[in-house]
C-alpha cells in the first residue's frame, strides 16, 4: 500500500486548507486512516483518525471543533478539512495506514506512511 498526500500550502490565520490522502492498494476494512504532523524541533503527533468501515474519528483536542476527517471508500482516499487554522496548527502534515481497528495516537501502530505535505499558516 502506497500513501499519497496533497494540499498542503500557505495561509493565513483563519484560513481553510484540505488535505487529501489517496492510497494505492486496499488497507482492511477493519482498518483505519490517520493524520499525524510534525512542527520544526518537535515531534510528530496524532491529529485526527478515521475507521475505514464505520466512519468513527478521533482528534487531538486542540483541533477538534476545526478539523473534519472524513474518507471516500469508493475513491480510497482519506481528506483533513482544516477550518480556522492558527499559525501553531504550521507543521508537516503525514497520512497513515494501519490495518489495525484501533484509531490509535501512537506512530508505531501505523504500518503504511505518504510522504508530508507543508502547511504554513501565518498571523
Amino acid at each position: 500500500v502506497q500513501l499519497q498526500a496533497s494540499g498542503g500550502g500557505s495561509v493565513q490565520a483563519g484560513g481553510s486548507l484540505r488535505l487529501s490522502c489517496a492510497a494505492s492498494g486496499r488497507i482492511s476494512e477493519r482498518g483505519v486512516m490517520g493524520w499525524f504532523r510534525q512542527a520544526p524541533g518537535k515531534e510528530r503527533e496524532f491529529v485526527a483518525g478515521i475507521t475505514w468501515s464505520g466512519g468513527t474519528t478521533r482528534y487531538l483536542d486542540s483541533v477538534r471543533g476545526r478539523f473534519i476527517i472524513s474518507r471516500d471508500y469508493a475513491k480510497n482516499t482519506v481528506y483533513l478539512q482544516m477550518d480556522s487554522l492558527r499559525p501553531e496548527d504550521t507543521a508537516v502534515y503525514y497520512c497513515a495506514g494501519s490495518n489495525q481497528g484501533l484509531i490509535g495516537v501512537s506512530r508505531n501502530i501505523y504500518q503504511y506512511w505518504g510522504q508530508g505535505t507543508l502547511v504554513t499558516v501565518s498571523s
